[in-house]
């Protein structure tokens, strides 16, 4: 295959995971250990894929197309779609990184693990000095307080929660991710990579 059609194949690809990570977005879900505000979904699926298949910055692109596509419907003006683009990016780009040195599926679970691991302990700064400042503006610190000691009465404050929910929530969701990944990584890979299937 030339440069230009492999060139070709990698923007088609990445847009058309994109998209998918896009319609993913939409098939969210609550968690009973959660707050209702933060939801559970599958859209990292399609940067991961494309960061095995293209590399980290095509894993970077479909965390992009996915959130820019998401504020023509989003409900937080844009503060949840920063927070998934951030967080997704942690996950996929250094996952690529690893995968484009070591190309096999010891480098990808180490990759994915890797990513897993990014993408939470990047969560705490990114949400208590970024994103959870910025979505004061749609609902109060209190409110949102108030709803994690609901669960548990014992958050002292912002850190404190984001410490017990959404680091640990972040890994798992992740985890999840980079298990489905592993179970249809090699069926999909002919079709990613233009190659026909027998």
């Amino acid at each position: 295959m030339s440069r230009q059609s492999t060139r070709t194949r990698t923007l088609v690809g990445t847009a058309m995971l994109g998209a998918v990570g896009f319609v993913l977005m939409f098939l969210d879900f609550s968690v009973p250990v959660m707050p209702s505000f933060i939801k559970m979904d599958f859209s990292e699926l399609p940067a991961l894929l494309a960061s095995f298949a293209y590399g980290p910055l095509a894993g970077a692109a479909v965390c992009l197309i996915k959130n820019v596509l998401h504020l023509f419907v989003g409900h937080t003006g844009g503060v949840g779609e920063l927070s998934n683009f951030l967080l997704g990016c942690l996950y996929a780009i250094p996952a690529g990184l690893i995968y484009r040195r070591i190309r096999t599926r010891k480098g990808a679970l180490i990759g994915s693990l890797t990513g897993c691991v990014t993408s939470a302990a990047g969560s705490l700064p990114i949400n208590y000095f970024l994103i959870y400042p910025l979505y004061t503006r749609l609902m109060p610190i209190e409110a949102i307080l108030g709803m994690y000691q609901k669960i548990n009465p014992s958050c002292s404050g912002l850190f404190d929660a984001l410490l017990q929910f959404n680091v640990p929530f972040t890994f798992v969701k992740e985890l999840a991710v980079c298990v489905i990944t592993f179970l249809i990584y090699k069926k999909l890979s002919p079709v990613l990579h233009g190659r026909k299937t027998a």
